[in-house]
């Protein structure tokens, strides 16, 4: 069976090194040496001021709206993302504001965002999607000129760049995802990013209860520690990312050739795909792919998981609907390409042979069609 993604796990022997330490020290957690030692091996391979290892990625954006935002209020976000994204907003007692997608990055549009700024918008939230960095130029300036911070859920773009530098130093705040599906992962667990020397002592005591020292307390603070052993896991992992990285790219190359015939630039072909930034650097971190319909897509979906193939329709639904949610403007394109997406299994270790079978479901599907693009299939 080929599953949409699989974790990828170090050799044995590298991730008990640093678990023989845990046993001698017997710290466990509460900012243990291999937190520390993480913090500062991702500070350094990201290229990033502050990094906060925290438990997981959904209470990293928790933290950074506390962070950014001194009082409840509006975030304009996109509903083309992962729930997280939405529920830390509701969950912080705040309100999203949903603003439609570019439909060529499935980013958040920085157009629409800005008309949907009231006296009550506390912060925009953005989500760099499969890793396609935002249009950080115009939320920068957006930024500038309003005062309202930027916060980008940046679960997807772990080593990301953009004219050589992190996308993660843009904004008021990134969070990142190290869960086990992630480029990297540490098992379970998130980072907070920040440039801002101010914000970064924010979160530094907002994600250890408050604590600013021992036996002193700053402000309101959550449990977002991680443990020894997430650190560990992590430290093992981290050496094995470039490879990883490459890997995907040759994975992406793959897919890119075999479904050459029926990808095309969007509404000319059988299916699409987002498109990067050419000055953007990819993690090659998922294959979405988008049909043309939500039939086509329902039907082709159903011939891969007969050949015991699952892709996962990513994202899907629009975060608009959620059932606690209010939805004042339309958002079209998000509705239309959530209907349409498609992500197909994508994961170090997945060989030509892999790709080619994925491949060969979908165009043999596209073949039954009638049509001169797949009469040659």
């Amino acid at each position: 069976m080929l599953n949409v993604t699989k974790s990828f796990l170090p050799p044995e022997e590298e991730y008990t090194r640093y678990l023989k330490g845990i046993w001698e020290r017997v710290w466990l957690t509460n900012h243990g040496p291999l937190v520390v030692e993480l913090e500062r091996g991702l500070r350094e391979y990201l290229g990033v001021k502050h990094l906060f290892f925290v438990s997981n990625g959904t209470i990293a954006i928790q933290i950074a709206l506390k962070a950014a935002c001194d009082t409840p209020g509006e975030i304009i976000t996109t509903p083309f993302s992962y729930v997280a994204t939405t529920s830390s907003i509701v969950w912080e007692g705040h309100r999203p504001v949903f603003a439609d997608i570019d439909p060529e990055t499935l980013c958040l549009d920085p157009v629409k965002a800005e008309a949907l700024i009231t006296p009550a918008t506390r912060a925009i939230l953005a989500t760099h999607v499969f890793g396609t960095p935002c249009d950080i130029d115009a939320f920068d300036a957006l930024s500038a000129r309003t005062g309202i911070p930027v916060i980008y859920d940046a679960a997807h773009a772990f080593g990301v760049t953009r004219n050589g530098s992190s996308i993660l130093r843009n904004g008021a705040v990134s969070t990142l995802s190290f869960h086990a599906t992630k480029v990297f992962h540490t098992a379970e667990g998130g980072g907070i990013v920040t440039e801002d020397d101010a914000l970064a002592h924010k979160i530094s005591y907002l994600r250890n209860f408050g604590h600013n020292g021992p036996e002193a307390f700053q402000g309101l603070g959550v449990n977002g520690k991680c443990s020894e052993f997430h650190a560990a896991m992590g430290l093992a992992v981290l050496p094995h990312v470039p490879r990883l990285i490459r890997e995907r790219r040759e994975l992406s190359d793959w897919y890119k050739k075999e479904l050459s015939s029926v990808i095309g630039v969007p509404n000319s072909s059988y299916l699409s795909r987002p498109t990067l930034h050419t000055e953007s650097e990819s993690n090659f971190s998922y294959y979405p792919v988008l049909f043309r319909c939500e039939e086509e897509l329902l039907e082709c979906v159903g011939l891969l998981k007969e050949a015991q193939i699952t892709p996962r329709r990513y994202f899907y639904p629009s975060l608009a609907t959620l059932p606690y949610v209010h939805r004042p403007a339309p958002t079209p394109i998000t509705d239309e390409v959530c209907k349409r997406i498609l992500c197909l299994p994508f994961y170090p270790g997945m060989t030509h042979d892999d790709v080619r079978s994925v491949s060969d479901v979908i165009l043999g599907f596209f073949a039954s069609m009638s049509g001169p693009q797949v009469a040659n299939l």
